[in-house]
């Protein structure tokens, strides 16, 4: 990763002091980092990530939380949700120049009472060695050919995940809302093999869905997916030890080999089966 020392620096700092001031009295806050890959399947739906190598910064707090509204102006100059004389509302305009001037992009997940997850992706840059070495790794993708239930509040989310899923193979049923997915459910006359469903949405969250649909579909497999990172999502309940997540934005091989997974009932850390592509068979 290349960039100025400074901007990191602003970066930590802005969003630690908009952390500390969501939260109100005791809290807690947890930065964590990580190297991931986004290739050419990844960024069809997405126009601003180029495919490539990069670092990802997670800021995750527990503070108050905020609504689709707020969320969708938080990085807007001079805006802020603070008190007269408490911001100036520069900050997170800030940290998204710095982003954007360094070709990253920021992904940002919050509900109210839920607290906020940041996440910012820096390209990365390494020595040629390094690339070349790596390049020699095949990685494979899983394909699959069963029906999914996809469950996902955010329009655009939905509908790149439907195209992701179907080009892995799958057929999908998608839903924009819990309601929406449990009536579909009720009028599909064939098997549905696998439920994924965002955590955190209007009605009813993922696992309140899944036990819901179980009533009726007693085998059916999950796979929950969130922006919020795991530690976040347990400290709220929603999730138990051994249920199978996801974290957002999805990778196509992350998300096919978790898939076949759970689907072909694997245990974790063994290597599942990797069914043919069916494209290929036509």
């Amino acid at each position: 990763m290349k960039l100025d020392p400074s901007q990191i620096d602003q970066i930590l700092a802005n969003l630690c002091i908009n952390a500390r001031d969501a939260i109100a009295g005791n809290g807690k806050l947890t930065i964590s980092t990580e190297n991931v890959l986004f290739d050419e399947a990844d960024c069809m739906e997405r126009a601003e990530i180029v495919p490539g190598e990069y670092v990802k910064m997670t800021f995750s707090d527990t503070g108050c939380g905020m609504d689709k509204e707020t969320v969708n102006s938080i990085f807007e100059p001079f805006f802020t949700t603070k008190g007269l004389g408490k911001g100036t509302g520069l900050g997170l305009a800030t940290v998204y120049g710095i982003v954007k001037q360094n070709n990253g992009f920021i992904n940002v997940y919050s509900e109210p009472g839920l607290g906020t997850t940041f996440k910012i992706y820096l390209p990365s840059h390494r020595f040629e060695t390094e690339l070349a070495l790596m390049q020699d790794i095949p990685e494979k993708i899983a394909w699959g050919h069963e029906t999914i239930l996809l469950v996902e509040d955010d329009p655009s989310v939905l509908r790149m995940t439907t195209k992701l899923l179907e080009r892995l193979g799958y057929m999908i049923l998608p839903a924009g809302t819990p309601s929406e997915a449990i009536r579909l459910a009720e009028a599909h006359a064939g098997q549905i093999h696998l439920l994924m469903t965002d955590v955190i949405m209007p009605e009813m969250n993922g696992l309140e869905l899944a036990k819901s649909l179980l009533r009726d579909h007693p085998h059916l497999k999950k796979v929950f997916v969130s922006g919020y990172t795991a530690d976040v999502i347990a400290r709220h309940g929603v999730l138990n030890e051994g249920i199978h997540f996801i974290q957002k934005p999805l990778s196509s091989r992350t998300l096919s080999s978790k898939l076949r997974e759970v689907l072909d009932g694997c245990e974790r850390g063994s290597t599942p089966p990797v069914p043919p592509n069916p494209r290929k068979e036509e």
